[in-house]
Formats: structure tokens, sequence, C-alpha cells
């Protein structure tokens, strides 16, 4: 029997696009952040003092991105990955300046949507076309490094954040609302955190031009000329051809050149979306983002001053950064299931530990400790991991659109849990809000532990097979 030989990949190609397509990732992490270090010093400057109000001005964006992703659900496997992650580098350009111009609440809260549209199809699109370009043993290495670029993203909107915060020189650590509000950081300061933006997404719009097409979408789309061209250049013409001949296997000549969303009601499918649409809530309703857009809220409630403040949210930035290399060096060795088992066991246990520390009063450092240990666990796990997983375990016949599903959940969950946070709050208070966080990550848990499929090192289309796609 003669064995056919492992490819010989072209590793700068490959990791060219990859990192190219992951600056949608890097620009998602940046306006998905930004937000929180701007919130003390832009809602004194609009006379922000409701909760609703605050809630809204946190939350408007994820409305576009729940737009977005609903954009991708009826068009990306028609218009293709690479013209919808063009538009969004547009759109991510176009909220930055506009943003950072706005005179009114209600015109900063628009170009907030404009950038919740960006951030919704580069989240779906940028990890799916990875993931449909990479080869299958180093598929969730790449797509990972869709999430290294996003906490990148995070890390520099918070070291912006506190950097521009500190240009400020006459504003005092213990500021109040009418102070700040008349203060360099609460007229100007702000509008450059946002503003900042606009050089990333620029570079993200031009470069999206150079590389190609996916190449599963190619084939789908049936232009098997440009999708082998493509693939020779990834791994050669064995390669190119075997791809090919292996995506092919999973569409039926109906297939070719069209999008049936009625597929997406086959039970088998419902199943699997089932599956990505309560990983995208768990992801959201674990409550990483209440630290994310309310951390300067948090810290504040553990005892620190406005300067001290700004610092811990860089700290959280970093933690996030490094935990990412952890999953690089884990994701395609110990799979995903196990990853995020054990990180979801340890996330339970630390929120029990950071409510009692509210409940308690037991503020400053141990509050710190304990929400860095908790944001590392959630990077390591559900934060590159849910889009691992909702890039391999849909079929090819319907993978954009399903990916999308996830997407819309993944930002539905986003906004309620952002909205309605400051009211939660309020009621509940931060212990049994921070041990309701910890309840539902334990029940995550036993529902993956029951539910997930192990996909690692498996090409999509013998996930297709195997998950019955």
């Amino acid at each position: 029997m003669t064995l056919t030989p492992s490819p010989t990949y072209n590793q700068t190609y490959i990791w060219l696009i990859s990192l190219t397509a992951a600056l949608g990732g890097f620009l998602f992490g940046y306006d998905w952040v930004v937000i929180g270090g701007a919130k003390p010093f832009y809602e004194p400057y609009f006379g922000i003092t409701s909760v609703e109000d605050q809630g809204w001005g946190t939350s408007s964006a994820l409305v576009g991105c729940m737009v977005g992703a609903g954009l991708c659900i009826w068009i990306s496997d028609r218009l293709g990955r690479k013209r919808l992650l063009i538009f969004s580098g547009f759109l991510f350009s176009l909220s930055a300046l506009g943003t950072a111009l706005a005179e009114t609440f209600w015109a900063f809260n628009l170009y907030r949507i404009v950038g919740g549209v960006a951030m919704g199809i580069a989240l779906n699109l940028s990890p799916l076309y990875i993931s449909e370009l990479a080869p299958s043993d180093k598929r969730g290495r790449l797509v990972t490094i869709n999430q290294l670029l996003i906490m990148f993203g995070v890390l520099l909107a918070q070291l912006v954040n506190w950097q521009i915060s500190l240009l400020d020189t006459q504003l005092s650590d213990q500021a109040g609302f009418d102070e700040i509000a008349q203060s360099w950081n609460g007229q100007a300061g702000w509008r450059w955190m946002f503003g900042a933006e606009l050089i990333p997404a620029a570079l993200f719009f031009v470069l999206m031009f150079f590389v190609p097409e996916s190449t599963r979408w190619l084939v789908k789309n049936n232009q098997l000329d440009e999708a082998k061209k493509i693939l020779t250049k990834i791994g050669g013409s064995q390669y190119a051809e075997s791809s090919i001949q292996e995506t092919r296997s999973t569409l039926s000549e109906g297939d070719l050149g069209q999008v049936n969303l009625k597929e997406l009601f086959q039970k088998n499918i419902l199943k699997l979306l089932a599956i990505g649409v309560f990983l995208a809530f768990l992801q959201q309703w674990s409550g990483i983002n209440v630290v994310i857009y309310y951390a300067a809220d948090i810290f504040q409630a553990a005892g620190y001053n406005l300067k001290q403040m700004m610092l811990n949210i860089v700290v959280v930035g970093g933690v996030m950064v490094l935990s990412v290399f952890v999953t690089l060096a884990t994701v395609d060795r110990f799979g995903r299931k196990r990853i995020l088992l054990v990180c979801l066991a340890a996330m339970t246990f630390l929120y029990a530990g950071i409510g009692y520390s509210f409940f308690a009063e037991v503020g400053g450092s141990l509050v710190v400790v304990l929400i860095l240990a908790n944001v590392m666990f959630y990077s390591i796990s559900l934060a590159p991991l849910l889009w691992v997983l909702l890039s391999e375990i849909f079929p090819n016949k319907v993978r954009g659109a399903a990916i999308s599903v996830g997407a819309l959940a993944h930002w539905v969950g986003n906004f309620t849990l952002t909205y309605f946070f400051p009211a939660i709050k309020e009621n509940l208070g931060w212990a049994n809000n921070f041990w309701l966080y910890g309840a539902i990550c334990a029940f995550g848990f036993l529902v993956i532990w029951v539910v997930l499929p192990e996909t690692k090192g498996k090409s999509l289309e013998e996930l297709e097979k195997e998950l019955g796609g």
C-alpha cells in the first residue's frame, strides 16, 4: 500500500492570510472594551446619571453587533467572507471617527451602533474565514490566533485609555462627576480613546483587498479553478486536489452555487445549532463582560481611586493576552472539551470567592486577584473556544449561515447581560450578582460534559460526517 505523503505547507502564506483576517478580531477587541475606560469620562460629558442611559451607552454597540451577525446569516454564503470583511473595515473606520466627533448622546450611540455592525461581521467571519483556509491539524491554533489578536485589541484599548487619562494632570484622583465633566478628559480625552481606532481600522480595510477568498466558499460556489490556485499555494497540487474532492463530497449538486436557509431547520443541524447557541449564551452569561464593561465600577466598589482603577483595567487586559498563549499551546493537544471543563470548574469557584469578598466587605487586592484569575480561565477557554467550535461543528452547505446564528446568539446574550446589569446590580448587590455567574458556570460545566463532542485534529469534512451534518 502506498502512503500519501504529508503536504508541505506554505507557512508564511498561511500565517499572513490568518493574521490579516485576525485584524478583524483585533478591531473587535479594541471596540469591545474601549467603552469601559471611556465610561467615567463620556458619562459626565453627556450628563448621564440614570441606570437606563448608563446601560444604553455601554450596550448600544451591541445592537449593531446583532444586526451585523444577522446580516451574515443572509448574505455571507451568498457574497463570500472577503467582501463582508472589507465592508466591516470601512464601518470600523467610520465608527471610530464618528464616535470621536460626536456632540450629542444620540450621535454617540449612532456611531457606536455602526461600529457594532462591524464587530458583528468581524467576530463572525474572521474565525470562519481562517478555519476554512487552515489545514485541519493547524486549525485550532490558527483560529485561536484570531482570539489572541482580540486580546491584543483589548489590551491596546486599555493602555490607550490609561495613557490618555494620565495626560489630564489637573484632574484629581478623587474627582467627582461635575469636576470630570469640566476637565480635559471629560471634554476631549475620551474622544481620543475612540478615535485612536481609526489607524488599525483603515489598515484592516486596505489589507483585506489583498487576501484570497475562502477556498471552501469558492468550491461551494463552483469556482474550482480559483480554489485550486489558492490551495496549491497553501500545500501543493496534491493537497489542492484532495481538499477540493473532500469538500465536494459533503455537497450535493444542488448545494453548489446556492444557499438554502431551510437546511438550518433539519433535525441534525438544529441539534448542532442548539449546541452553538448554548455555548454562545454561556460565554456571555458567564459574566466576564461585566468585568470588562463595568471594571471601573467594580474596582471603585472595591475601594480604588480613579487612577488606580484605570491601571487595574490595564492589568486585566494584560492577563487576557497572556492567557491566550496557553490556549495556543494546548488547544490542538488536549482538545476543546477538556479545556472548557477545567476552566469552567475553576470559574465557578472563583465567582464564589469574589461574591464572598463583596458579601464580607473584604475589598482591595483580594478582589483584584480573584478577578484576574477568573479572567485568566475565561480567556483560556470560553473566549477563544466558542469561535473555534462554531467554525468546526457545522456542515459546509450551511456553515456561513449557521455560524451567524451562533454569533447572533452571542450578541443577544452580550446585550442582555450588559444592558440589564446596572439594574440587576442595584437589586441583587455585588455579592449575589457574582454568585449568579458562578451558578451559570456550574450549569455550563454539566451541559458541556454531557453533550459537547471533541473536534480536535479532524478535518471539517470528517467532523461533518461524524456529527451527522
